[in-house]
């Protein structure tokens, strides 16, 4: 490590610990989720949109019960869905909803959970899916089990701004501690069985765009953050 990247990490390193001691000392106690209306994950998500509609006779992928027991602490709703359009092509959906995105229960990152269900990461990187009113920060991740090459494009939500890292993250919720408030959050997923890696992350997006524009605005801000909430038409 060199001496530049080294006074980096140890500037960071300062930050991140004052964010968690000035954190501590405010002691956040009023949770954004109680200051709206309830989440109903089922309701917000439209289940046909564009070419997309349920496919009813495709069982999303179960995970071992220690995951599934992790999850239940963290989240408080858990939507699966799997979609398919009229070429026959499949797209999971996986969004999870918790009430309390404080530090103690950080969003689950698919980068550790696929792992944990035997994947194999072959790469990961960052992106931005640009939208019709703004832009949802993304993680592109492709995983690998046995014959199973999937590909995932994944963002958290925290209170009312997309992320797309831990940093990111941390001084989202900064932002709200400074506020005495503790964000709610959620973990959009999607993810699709495909050779073809780009073509995959091409469709996942048209996807993801399509499912943003159906829905209404408050369930576009809860997903996608409120930069994203107003000004999209529905296709």
């Amino acid at each position: 490590m060199n001496r530049k990247q080294a006074i980096v990490n140890g500037v960071m390193l300062a930050a991140m610990l004052m964010a968690s001691g000035l954190a501590v000392a405010l002691r956040p106690d009023h949770k954004v989720a109680e200051q709206g209306p309830p989440v109903d994950l089922e309701a917000m998500l439209p289940k046909q949109f564009g070419d997309w509609r349920i496919d009813d006779k495709v069982v999303f992928q179960q995970v071992s019960p220690e995951t599934t027991a992790a999850l239940n602490k963290i989240y408080n709703q858990l939507l699966t869905r799997t979609y398919v359009n009229s070429q026959g092509y499949r797209i999971m959906l996986s969004v999870p909803y918790g009430a309390n995105q404080s530090d103690g229960l950080a969003a689950h990152d698919p980068e550790g959970c696929y792992p944990a269900q035997g994947f194999q990461i072959l790469s990961k990187r960052k992106d931005v899916l640009q939208l019709s009113t703004g832009s949802v920060p993304l993680r592109r991740m492709e995983a690998n089990a046995g014959s199973r090459h999937e590909l995932v494009t994944y963002w958290f939500t925290v209170g009312d701004t997309a992320v797309n890292g831990d940093w990111e993250r941390k001084k989202t919720q900064f932002r709200y501690a400074l506020k005495r408030q503790i964000p709610d959050g959620v973990l959009v997923r999607v993810s699709s069985i495909d050779g073809d890696t780009e073509q995959a992350y091409k469709i996942q997006d048209q996807f993801i765009d399509q499912m943003l524009r159906a829905a209404s605005p408050g369930a576009r801000a809860r997903l996608a953050g409120a930069s994203n909430a107003g000004g999209m038409a529905v296709r």
